[in-house]
């Protein structure tokens, strides 16, 4: 054996372990697809939890002004509103404090002819944090224009 084989073969030897990697793919791929599949998971669950929020702010905002236009005076409408309101975050399994409303009437509350806007708007917080942490993944609003028809 000359003196030239000797380093040949110590680098085919070298590079033949170098290119074994049996094993290492599906570790790989385990990996990889934990690391990535965890957050699209978050980012699914927190998407379609604003999505119900907003199915449930269209509800409620529509519910509160039927119920306010039907009241026999403010203070009644308002409190049913805020029911109906309430109602629709506790089907969403949330937080009451997550839901807002507003009420204008134009040009007098239940006046016969008059017209009710109920604006209701949900805060969405991210899921899966500590009842301490106070972040929002985000804000679900709608609002809801009813006629009051009633002869005076």
């Amino acid at each position: 054996m000359g003196t030239e084989a000797f380093p040949t073969r110590i680098r085919r030897t070298y590079s033949m372990l170098l290119d074994r990697e049996e094993g290492s793919s599906i570790v790989e791929f385990i990996f990889l697809g934990v690391l990535l599949l965890v957050p699209v998971t978050y980012l699914i669950i927190s998407a379609s939890q604003l999505q119900a929020a907003s199915f449930a702010a269209v509800g409620a905002a529509d519910h509160a002004a039927r119920t306010f236009a039907s009241a026999e005076d403010e203070a009644e409408g308002a409190a049913r509103a805020r029911n109906a309101v309430d109602v629709a975050v506790a089907n969403l399994d949330m937080d009451a404090n997550a839901a807002s409303m507003e009420y204008r009437c134009s040009p007098a509350c239940l006046e016969p002819g008059s017209i009710v806007s109920v604006e209701v708007s949900i805060s969405v917080p991210l899921p899966f944090l500590p009842s301490g942490v106070d972040l929002d993944f985000g804000r679900a609003s709608s609002s809801a224009t009813v006629r009051v028809d009633r002869f005076g």
